[in-house]
């Protein structure tokens, strides 16, 4: 029999439990710097070595950490399920817990590219550093969608949206489009999970949606409980 389709949108606050942090505080300054310092084209085309460098301290600090419990439920959920994973995160840790089908709609930590091209994917798990160039001389940027850049996966993402059988959203906060528009694409009859501490407003509109108000760990072992029973 072949096994029904879970679809999971996953964000921040998955990885925060694993101890990488979501980087914007309430000003929504990351590590003291303006967003658009380190995460623009503009800034890339002002201070590339500020860039470089804010991503080399988070690829550091992914070498230090593992999957969470959040994560670790989500693998074990394909034994029973064909399970989608949908991230805006760009660290490795649903890879790490064993999940196969993953996107990256905001790209990877250890991947780069050349800057005038977004097709030729280098795995890369070190610093990257101004020089550092692919065989045509092209100066490597980080494999990141920044602000103001096209989202590449958003239509593969919306089409598995569309076939979910059960859709969970966990650890974002469902105003980060496009992402939070996925949920729109699901078939109104299919069930959908929303995750979430603090549960938002206005969602009425979604139909179907049933609020699991805790973090992640807890809320996906609860999920886990209603979708095997």
């Amino acid at each position: 029999m072949d096994k029904k389709k879970l679809v999971v949108l996953t964000g921040a606050g998955i990885s925060a439990e694993s101890g990488i942090s979501t980087f914007r505080d309430a000003n929504g300054l990351w590590e003291g710097h303006d967003v658009m310092e380190v995460a623009s084209i503009q800034g890339w085309q002002a201070n590339p070595e500020l860039v470089l460098e804010f991503y080399n301290q988070r690829r550091r600090q992914l070498h230090e950490v593992e999957p969470n419990l959040g994560h670790t439920i989500l693998a074990e959920l394909e034994d029973f399920f064909e399970v989608h994973i949908i991230t805006q995160n760009v660290d490795n840790l649903h890879e790490q817990a064993g999940n196969s089908n993953i996107i990256h709609l905001h790209g990877e930590l250890f991947k780069v590219r050349p800057s005038n091209n977004d097709q030729d994917i280098i795995e890369w798990k070190t610093d990257l550093r101004l020089g550092d160039t692919n065989e045509k001389g092209v100066q490597l940027r980080p494999h990141i969608v920044w602000f103001g850049e096209m989202v590449p996966l958003i239509e593969m993402a919306a089409q598995i949206a569309s076939q979910a059988d059960y859709f969970v959203v966990v650890g974002t906060s469902m105003a980060v489009y496009p992402a939070a528009g996925l949920i729109d694409y699901v078939q109104p009859d299919r069930p959908k999970f929303l995750i979430d501490p603090n549960i938002p407003s206005g969602l009425g509109h979604i139909p179907n949606l049933n609020c699991i108000e805790e973090i992640g760990s807890k809320g996906l072992q609860e999920l886990k409980q209603i979708l095997l029973s």
